[in-house]
């Protein structure tokens, strides 16, 4: 099983990035999923989430900013992030409930110039 997040990169302040995170691997489908996200020297922090229903849950620092989003067909899930401060610099990491059981995918960098 395997959580395959893209979309990463360097963007100045005000920019916008879309994070995709697919999954793979497995005869489960994706079920709820999660954007984590870690900057240097910090701990990891839920920046969104969302249940295969559709409910989104999000950090107060990014509500507003950025919208999760998925595609059930396609077992994936978004992060659109617009707005984008250096604040929100950090590897992003998707974290998903494959028959019931949770995973994490390699992280992939944001980086925010100011």
């Amino acid at each position: 099983v395997q959580l395959q997040a893209s979309g990463g990169g360097l963007v100045q302040a005000g920019g916008s990035l879309t994070l995709s995170c697919a999954s793979s691997g497995s005869t489960f489908n994706l079920n709820a999923a999660a954007w984590y996200r870690q900057a240097p020297g910090n701990q990891r922090e839920l920046v969104a989430l969302i249940t295969r229903g559709g409910s989104t849950n999000y950090a107060d620092s990014v509500k507003s900013r950025f919208t999760i989003s998925r595609d059930n067909a396609k077992n994936t899930v978004y992060l659109q992030m617009n707005s984008l401060k250096p604040e929100d610099t950090g590897v992003y990491y998707c974290n998903g409930d494959i028959g019931s059981m949770w995973y994490w995918g390699k992280g992939t960098l944001v980086t925010v110039s100011s």
